[in-house]
């Protein structure tokens, strides 16, 4: 088995969709960045990264590439996923964590396990996604940013023998 966490910060900002778990939600602010900007799929690839000793999102999907600009981050977590194909590993759980003061996510959490659970190949009871707000405190609180965390245990694929 090997354990991978990483974390995501992306500026909020007027005149971008906000995006999340690989899901449009209307909101007045949307997340800043060279791709879709999608903090909470952006923690999870690079939690699977980081359990494959690849190095960070940065390395593979550089925002000094054109090929990235404006991408849709799921298919980002898609290629990683096919990393881990690759190197023998399979998903046994991701535990992920978005902070955002408003909008409210829990309408949202089923089509985002739904998201990560299609783009990374396995069982949706294998993905958990939580949301939290900054009660007002720090820059998410202010709605300045968004913060999201990931956790994730990949189990190593039986061989066929």
């Amino acid at each position: 088995m090997r354990i991978g966490q990483s974390s995501d910060i992306h500026r909020l900002v007027e005149g971008r969709k906000l995006i999340l778990g690989g899901v449009e939600i209307e909101s007045d602010l949307g997340l800043l960045g060279h791709s879709d900007a999608d903090a909470l799929t952006h923690a999870v690839a690079e939690a699977i990264l980081g359990a494959l000793a690849l190095g960070d999102l940065g390395k593979w999907f550089p925002d000094t590439d054109p090929e990235w600009k404006g991408v849709n981050s799921q298919i980002i977590l898609k290629e990683v996923a096919r990393m881990m194909d690759e190197k023998g590993y399979r998903i046994g759980n991701v535990d992920s964590l978005v902070l955002i003061e408003k909008p409210k996510m829990a309408p949202h959490i089923q089509k985002m396990r739904e998201n990560f659970a299609a783009a990374l190949g396995c069982d949706i009871e294998r993905i958990s996604v939580k949301a939290t707000r900054g009660e007002g405190l720090g820059y998410v609180g202010r709605r300045e940013g968004v913060l999201a965390q990931a956790v994730v245990l990949l189990e190593e694929k039986e061989q066929n023998v």
